[in-house]
């Protein structure tokens, strides 16, 4: 027969071998959100995608190229306190975000519906993206274990190349500080304009031209 105390001995080591992998298991969890290396770096280009908006609607990220600067943000559920005052954050921004001429769009794996209820119920005046299988956030450098999203926002220029990127929870106004500088060195020539994209041989040609003229060398 089992003496008692090798049955209390056993359970003991059982909880602590319980204990030991559940702190190792959040150990690394904890690593793989607060991770950095798998961010996309600034000046590369953004991973396109399509994706289905909680108004139904879809939006493919090439589409807005030229026409629009895009804030991407990645949080990890609909309904937590953190995530809700981050997107609320974003919504009482949103008026000068629009005058920045940017749009935002929040991305987890919430389906349709989820996310339609949450926009609503917060009064969210940007789309929710539906990522359900994580695809969208695998590509940003933005799935910890488990698919669990890694909070972070990007900022998309007209070109299609990412221009800031943060994890965590960075300040709306911040955000809009940033985007406000571009207007200053124009991450592109709006689609509307009439200006010409004149290439590095164009410019040298020209460059030539005025060289001949200012010297008298001419044929």
């Amino acid at each position: 027969m089992r003496s008692p105390r090798k049955g209390v001995r056993m359970v003991g080591s059982i909880a602590l071998l319980l204990l030991l992998s559940a702190t190792l298991l959040g150990a690394s969890l904890w690593n793989s959100m607060q991770s950095r290396s798998d961010l996309l770096a600034v000046g590369q280009t953004a991973p396109d995608f399509t994706a289905t908006t909680s108004d139904g609607s879809t939006v493919r990220l090439s589409d807005l190229k030229r026409q629009k600067r895009v804030v991407l943000v990645f949080y990890p559920g609909d309904g937590t306190p953190l995530c809700t005052a981050q997107l609320c954050a974003f919504r009482d921004n949103w008026d000068t975000l629009q005058s920045e001429n940017a749009v935002v769009y929040g991305v987890n794996p919430a389906g349709k519906e989820q996310h339609s209820g949450f926009a609503s119920k917060n009064r969210l005046p940007f789309p929710l993206l539906v990522d359900t299988n994580g695809d969208i956030a695998n590509r940003y450098g933005c799935r910890a274990l488990f698919g669990i999203v890694k909070r972070t926002v990007y900022v998309i220029d007209m070109n299609g190349k990412v221009v800031w990127v943060q994890r965590g929870n960075p300040s709306p106004s911040e955000i809009c500080r940033f985007i406000s500088t571009l207007k200053k060195t124009p991450d592109a020539i709006p689609s509307h304009s009439s200006a010409p994209l004149i290439s590095d041989k164009g410019k040298k040609f020209r460059e030539t031209q005025k060289h001949t003229k200012e010297n008298g060398d001419t044929e």
